[in-house]
């Protein structure tokens, strides 16, 4: 299937490892141009060569962080000078801390507020005129499982999360006559280099985790990857503020 993505600018944040650069190397693959950023410089360079040798494709990596504001308008200006645009925005974040109700105060919780809601309302505001310029954007937020069901522990994550899907939701309403459609995906258990850590310690670890799946194992990052890259591109025309769990069934809301 051909997604209608050649030549389309994409912005990918936390792109050196994981999701984010399972989610570069895609649409690096469908022919758009790629730019990745991520807070480490040598694991961000060494991605974008991956990504070049892969696919042939212009890639342009430079440091970020997303939680500062001049490091957002600073790597949109750079994708903006090289490519002409951003035409799609896949926005990963950080991490809240993790601790329950009694081990968390009013700074973690803010700095959680700064890390899922704040930073992507940057991203966004950053790459929005250029959207609306062209009158075609996407943009997909990759939050978590706490946007459906608390987690036990996480309570910074239950707090927060929510809200960035609900940031999602109220502008998809806003620009879908802009031509810009947004959509919240939500990964389940994704082995990824976290729970490979995690695993060092317990070699049971990762057993008991794909255990607890209806599906009975845990992800790939490119299996998220598929289903981000879809709603990034022209192919996903009639979705449009839906929240996506692509977690094997885990979450058990409906």
């Amino acid at each position: 299937m051909d997604l209608g993505i050649r030549d389309k600018t994409a912005m990918v944040t936390a792109a050196s490892r994981g999701i984010g650069y399972a989610c570069a190397e895609t649409l690096a693959q469908e022919g758009a141009h790629v730019v990745i950023c991520a807070r480490g410089m040598t694991a961000l360079s060494q991605a974008a060569d991956r990504i070049r040798d892969k696919t042939g494709a212009r890639v342009l990596a430079h440091p970020a962080d997303v939680t500062k504001v001049e490091d957002i308008e600073r790597i949109t200006e750079l994708a903006v000078t090289e490519f002409g645009s951003v035409d799609m925005l896949v926005a990963i974040g950080g991490s809240p801390p993790r601790g329950s109700f009694a081990e968390t105060d009013e700074i973690r919780l803010k700095q959680g507020f700064d890390m899922t809601v704040v930073a992507l309302y940057r991203l966004i505001h950053a790459v929005l005129p250029h959207m609306r310029a062209r009158k075609w954007g996407r943009i997909v937020a990759v939050q978590s499982r706490s946007v459906k069901e608390p987690i036990p522990a996480l309570t910074v994550s239950n707090a927060t999360r929510p809200g960035a899907a609900g940031l999602l939701k109220d502008l998809s309403q806003e620009l879908a006559r802009d031509g810009i459609l947004l959509n919240t995906v939500l990964p389940g258990r994704i082995l990824t280099d976290r729970l490979r850590e995690a695993a060092k310690t317990d070699q049971s670890y990762l057993e008991r985790q794909a255990l607890e799946l209806p599906i009975g194992r845990l992800g790939f990052a490119q299996e998220v990857a598929d289903a981000i890259v879809f709603l990034a591109s022209e192919r996903a025309s009639y979705i449009n503020g839906v929240t996506l769990a692509v977690d094997g069934g885990l979450i058990r809301s409906i």
